[in-house]
């Protein structure tokens, strides 16, 4: 187990650090206008939902396909290194900047974030087929641990101390010892994952009518991260600290629920919902208390 909890601590902590390194990077380029992180947002989720897509149709395919495929990937996003935003990506007046942000992402970071993405839910994978008895979510616990101590962390550890060039840099190192990392992880799983998967039994395939709630529930939590993520940054102020605060709490709300020790209970969280819903519905309506930061 610890070489899988690594590949996805290391994966996930680099998964969320990366974000305020770019759009920190490109914020000036575009007029430091909120819509950049909102659109950064929107970029970083999509290739996220991306990942684990790819991850249920690698899961798939017999063991030793996957290493293959996968260490393949691993191997050519060390093209992109050392990641840094192209100057001629820099708008002349005339472009539409989402569309010219996104197209910068995917140059960029494309095939190392879809990677990243991947992990979590791929790395899961390898462990649940490996020990099928044992629970893989602590596993998903820890990921978004670490990504919310590289959201966390950035302010104060890193952007204070690094300049841009040196973040960018440090962030490819450990990018390329990942790699390695993951690598070494999915060559490893080929032959126990095989024997693992021929030995337990075959599990019913979810129904359509179930999976589109689920779907539909787990999109709720991304909308309203964005909402509230533009709402700070147009109606307050466009700070990256402020950029990062939601999608730190987001994250707390899956360590939570996915932890050793469930801390979820229904009963209690749904009263605190309709408490917060009635909250933020008053603090929208009150324009006197939009800038009440600390409420």
């Amino acid at each position: 187990m610890p070489l899988h909890a690594a590949t996805i601590f290391l994966g996930a902590f680099l998964l969320f650090l990366v974000q305020p390194i770019l759009a920190k990077q490109i914020l000036p380029w575009f007029g430091g206008a909120a819509s950049v992180w909102t659109t950064c947002m929107v970029f970083f989720q999509l290739v996220l939902l991306l990942g684990y897509a790819y991850a249920h149709a690698l899961a798939r395919l017999e063991p030793s396909r996957q290493a293959v495929v996968h260490v393949t990937l691993l191997a050519a996003s060390l093209v992109f290194l050392p990641i840094s935003p192209d100057p001629s990506w820099k708008p002349h007046g005339g472009e539409i900047p989402a569309l010219r942000i996104l197209g910068l992402l995917f140059a960029t970071i494309g095939l190392p974030y879809f990677l990243l993405s991947a992990t979590s839910p791929l790395v899961q994978s390898w462990f649940a087929r490996t020990w099928p008895a044992r629970d893989p979510y602590p596993l998903f616990a820890l990921s978004n641990f670490a990504s919310m101590g590289a959201l966390l962390g950035y302010p104060f550890l890193i952007e204070p101390w690094l300049r841009n060039r040196e973040q960018s840099l440090d962030w490819s190192l450990g990018f390329g010892f990942f790699a390695l990392v993951c690598g070494v992880l999915a060559w490893k799983s080929r032959d126990l994952a095989l024997l693992a998967r021929e030995e337990s039994a075959p599990e019913q395939a979810p129904r359509g009518k179930d999976v589109l709630p689920w779907l539909l529930l787990s999109a709720m939590g991304s909308v309203m991260l964005l909402a509230v993520s533009n709402h700070l940054t147009q109606n307050i102020s466009s700070i990256p600290l402020l950029w990062v605060m939601p999608l730190a709490i987001y994250l707390f709300s899956f360590i939570l629920c996915f932890s050793v020790r469930p801390w979820y209970r229904r009963d209690a969280y749904l009263g605190l919902l309709v408490w917060m819903l009635c909250m933020m519905a008053w603090f929208v309506a009150d324009k006197s208390l939009q800038f009440e930061l600390l409420w």
